[in-house]
């Protein structure tokens, strides 16, 4: 079964790219595809400006893209539960450093789902 996944990333994108903390705040995201534990598609498209409590615009955005699951080092609540709401799976990023290692601590197991207790007040407040 395929998987798509996207990654915050800062520009070019790409698995060497490194990850942008803030989900909604990143120059693109890395789309990555993954069957049987392999990488077999990587796609990068720009993110789209959103205002501020325009936050579920990344996240419909993401969906509209086929995702089904994100790695995010930082997000609100209220975009997280549009994550959830879409049947996106939301995993913390543990300080991955690249996109590749993130998409490999993902495969692997060893990315924790993100949870509320993740979440920061949105924007740039708070977020790591």
């Amino acid at each position: 079964m395929k998987t798509k996944i996207a990654i915050p990333s800062a520009a070019p994108g790409g698995l060497e790219a490194p990850l942008e903390a803030h989900f909604g705040h990143c120059d693109l995201y890395t789309l990555v595809e993954v069957e049987n534990d392999q990488i077999q598609n990587v796609e990068v498209v720009p993110n789209i400006p959103h205002e501020q409590g325009g936050c579920m615009a990344p996240v419909q955005y993401l969906a509209d893209k086929q995702v089904q699951k994100l790695v995010a080092g930082g997000m609100g609540m209220r975009p997280l539960m549009g994550f959830n709401q879409m049947g996106i799976e939301v995993f913390y990023g543990e300080q991955a450093p690249t996109v590749g290692s993130a998409v490999d601590a993902l495969i692997s197991g060893r990315l924790r789902q993100f949870t509320q207790n993740h979440t920061c007040g949105g924007g740039s407040g708070g977020c790591h």
